[in-house]
Order: structure tokens, then C-alpha cells, then sequence
């Protein structure tokens, strides 16, 4: 017995050494101090620009194209997009490289060649742009600090962002919400880790 106690009591400096506590529970770090910490480690999103270039064109206009879709569904549902049919409009993301277009037909959007001109375009990094369709920042801030810049038939691109701001957001699909929001949230602490650590 007494030679169980003394190996426990030898064990403490090892305990203390791998980070662990005498009462067995593991000793704060860093990591656990600061839960997103790691997020500095992350590349901003400019580095993933040449990887996103190697998917297929389809593949990122049709995925674009469905989250859109989806997040719109109730504004082509109740109407709101009648007064846009036939208009055309552009989203740039600056940091990642990528173009879109899409024309709003009777009840879907429909995205073009990048090459395709269209009526008004917003241009922001890939953050600023979530947060402004996850209306976690104020529309006139972005646009005001020019984090958005709008370019071609300003008064349609306005429509577009007023109606964007009328949409009532309990009628965009719960998963859509979801994932604006958090993504709009990850993407600006990133964002935020990274220029401090930098």
C-alpha cells in the first residue's frame, strides 16, 4: 500500500508536465482559453482563389445559382422580384476571383456567362458580401466605408438592396438563414483574427 501511494505521489511532476493537473483535470491553455484562437492560422479568402479556379464554371454558377434560388424563394413566391423580369445583375467577388451574372425570369434566376454584361453589379470581398445578405452589417455602412461598391444602373441596384431589406427574414428558409449567418460571423472573426496576428 504504501508503495501505491509513493508511485502516485512520483507521478505529479509527470502529471504537471503533460499539462495535467494533480486533481486530474486538465490545465488551461491557450486553446482552451480562446476557443477560435486557430482562426489567425486561417488563409484569407484570396489564397483559396486558385483552387476555387480549378473547380468547373458549371459547377460554381449552378451552385451559386441554387443558393440564391434558395435564399429568394419567397420573393419569387410573393411577387417581389416581378418588377427585376428580364433585369440582369452581377455580383464580384473580389478576393476570390469570381463573376456572376443572373437574369431574373418569371420565377427563378438564371445565372449567365461571367462574360455577360450586366444591368448593375455589387462588388465587395467574399466577407463584406455575406454580411450584407446575412444582414449582420447595415447595407448603407458597406456601402458608405466602401467595403460594397455598386457599378452600372445604380437606381437598379438600389431596387435590388431595398428589396433585399424589405424581404421579410423569417420568411428565408430556416437552413439559408443559418447558414448566412454563421457564415457571415465566422468569416468576419477570421477575418479579424488574421489582420491581428498579421
Amino acid at each position: 500500500m504504501r508503495q501505491l501511494r509513493h508511485n502516485r505521489a512520483d507521478m505529479t511532476p509527470v502529471k504537471a508536465m503533460a499539462g495535467i493537473g494533480v486533481d486530474a483535470r486538465p490545465m488551461a491553455t491557450d486553446l482552451y482559453a480562446t476557443p477560435r484562437s486557430w482562426l489567425r492560422w486561417l488563409p484569407p479568402p484570396a489564397r483559396l482563389a486558385p483552387l476555387l479556379a480549378l473547380l468547373p464554371s458549371q459547377l460554381r454558377q449552378r451552385a451559386f445559382e441554387r443558393a440564391a434560388m434558395h435564399a429568394l424563394s419567397a420573393a419569387f413566391a410573393d411577387g417581389a422580384m416581378a418588377d427585376l423580369r428580364g433585369r440582369r445583375i452581377g455580383v464580384e467577388i473580389a478576393d476570390l476571383g469570381q463573376r456572376f451574372v443572373v437574369e431574373v425570369l418569371d420565377r427563378q434566376l438564371v445565372v449567365l456567362d461571367p462574360v455577360a454584361m450586366p444591368d448593375a453589379c455589387v462588388r465587395g470581398t467574399l466577407t463584406d458580401l455575406l454580411q450584407l445578405a446575412s444582414r449582420s452589417e447595415d447595407a448603407d455602412t458597406l456601402f458608405f466605408q466602401r467595403r460594397l461598391t455598386l457599378t452600372g444602373d445604380v437606381e437598379l441596384g438600389l431596387r435590388v438592396r431595398n428589396l433585399l431589406d424589405q424581404l421579410p427574414w423569417e420568411q428565408i428558409p430556416l437552413g439559408a438563414r443559418i447558414l448566412l449567418h454563421r457564415g457571415a460571423r465566422f468569416a468576419a472573426e477570421a477575418r479579424e483574427a488574421y489582420r491581428a496576428a498579421h
